[in-house]
C-alpha cells in the first residue's frame, strides 16, 4: 500500500463533505473493510471533483488499477 493522503483529506474544507465523511468511515471502521470503504470514498471524490480517477486512487492510498466508477 502506498502513502495515503486520506487522513489529511478528511480534514480539508476543500474536499466535498460527502467525501470527507466517507474517508472518516474508512478509518473509523473495521480494518478489514478499509479498502472497500476507501474505494467508495475515491468514487465519491472523483464524481464530485474534476480530479482524474487515478489521481484520486493515489491520494487515498489505493492501487491505480482499481476503478472509481
Amino acid at each position: 500500500m502506498s502513502l495515503s493522503m486520506a487522513p489529511l483529506l478528511m480534514h480539508s474544507e476543500h474536499v466535498p463533505a460527502e467525501a470527507r465523511e466517507a474517508l472518516r468511515a474508512a478509518y473509523e471502521g473495521a480494518p478489514e473493510d478499509r479498502s472497500e470503504r476507501l474505494e467508495s470514498a475515491a468514487r465519491i471524490l472523483a464524481e464530485q471533483t474534476d480530479l482524474e480517477c487515478s489521481d484520486v486512487l493515489e491520494l487515498v492510498g489505493l492501487a491505480v488499477d482499481e476503478d472509481c466508477r
